[in-house]
């Protein structure tokens, strides 16, 4: 069953890229941020730094981030954990990077690009899903879509635009 706006988000834990449990629950988040990503799709490497601005921005405003790779490191070896680790290593990421080696979280959210967005408001119910912003090309837009889900969600609000289409590389998935 597909998950809608208001639905409880799936729960989950999985492991940063130095093995550490992370789970999706933060303790008195106001809202959470759960990006699926990875290394080397270009819309991903585009829409990364408007990301990492998003998550830095709103931390102090109770906004937990995690972004997640659930792509198949033996069909794209840039997506593997020694990789990401290498990325986080080098203070590429703002956030826990978390690995989904079974795919099953990206199946959960029923995730379908890298990246693909969604927000979950205090409760954990879904917010918001689909692109940061309008363009990966455009640096301007600055993930407009995802702030403006932030800030209603933020003020206890409904998002206006509560749905877009996820735009980028599809997830790799095992064969």
């Amino acid at each position: 069953m597909p998950l809608r706006i208001g639905d409880e988000a799936p729960d989950f834990t999985l492991p940063d890229t130095h093995g550490n449990p992370t789970p999706l629950n933060g303790e008195g988040a106001a809202a959470t941020v759960v990006v699926f990503t990875c290394n080397h799709c270009p819309y991903a490497l585009a829409w990364h730094e408007r990301l990492n601005g998003v998550a830095r921005e709103y931390e102090s405003r109770g906004v937990r981030t995690l972004q997640i790779s659930s792509n198949d490191p033996q069909r794209y070896p840039r997506d593997s954990v020694e990789a990401m680790r290498e990325r986080v290593d080098a203070g590429e990421f703002a956030t826990p990077y978390l690995f989904d080696e079974s795919q099953e979280v990206a199946r959960a959210y029923e995730a379908r690009t890298t990246p693909h967005v969604f927000v979950l408001d205090a409760e954990q119910r879904l917010a918001y899903e689909g692109a940061p912003d309008a363009d990966y090309r455009n640096e301007s837009l600055d993930a407009a879509w995802l702030r403006d889900a932030l800030d209603a969600t933020l003020k206890g609000e409904r998002v206006p635009l509560s749905h877009t289409q996820p735009v980028g590389c599809s997830i790799k998935w095992r064969r």
